[in-house]
């Protein structure tokens, strides 16, 4: 919002303006997030499988959607082997007055993408490796505590494995970890009920976009 008058997009003078954004309640968290997030993929380079951006763009794309209102970014290690997180945490380094809410998320071991009925929560997500991971991302984020930590494929075979329960008990105890979120499989919604059963998961993230509105 302009001191002066509101400023829309694409109003004149509405450029360096800060904009309004609608809010909504994140999941169990109930943080005020905008209602458009920022996803980061594409912000990983060549080795995410994105080619021609480069990160002063990514910078200044970054810049532009804050100056917008959005204050909730989505990234993960995989992309760019932490260089996504990496300018998160540049662009969070930047605003220190404004909160700026910061999602990343583990990458399974074995590296499959998406997992399958038969993967195994000891090869895909073991105690070592959940713990492994979230110090990489505090690391590449610049921060001591992550706002949401999601597993970035998801078996509700899973739900009750004390394995995972007792690990993710153990980061939130220690201060590493605020919020516990699944990314659930592609038109797979069903895929994290009795998870979300076991009261220990606060978002679900489900592929939903301009391109793939299906359930």
């Amino acid at each position: 919002m302009s001191a002066a008058r509101p400023g829309a997009a694409g109003e004149p003078g509405a450029t360096s303006a800060k904009r309004s954004m609608e809010t909504r309640a994140l999941g169990r968290l109930g943080w005020p997030v905008s209602a458009v997030g920022y996803g980061m993929w594409s912000m990983g380079g060549d080795v995410s499988g994105w080619t021609g951006g480069k990160d002063e763009e990514h910078r200044a794309a970054l810049e532009e959607a804050v100056v917008r209102g959005c204050n909730f970014f989505d990234t993960a290690w995989i992309y760019g082997r932490g260089h996504s997180e990496s300018l998160l945490g540049e662009l969070r380094g930047a605003h220190p007055s404004r909160k700026l809410y910061c999602a990343t998320k583990l990458p399974p071991k074995d590296r499959h993408w998406p997992s399958k009925r038969e993967s195994r929560l000891e090869d895909v997500f073991p105690s070592d490796h959940i713990k492994e991971y979230t110090e990489k991302s505090l690391k590449n984020l610049g921060v001591d505590c992550i706002d949401l930590l999601q597993f970035h494929v998801w078996e509700d075979g899973w739900a009750h494995d004390h394995r995972w329960q007792r690990t993710i008990s153990d980061l939130k105890s220690q201060g590493l970890v605020v919020g516990v979120g699944i990314s659930v499989n592609r038109w797979e919604p069903w895929n994290g009920i009795e998870t979300l059963r076991t009261g220990l998961i606060d978002t679900v993230q489900v592929i939903y976009n301009i391109f793939d509105q299906a359930p």
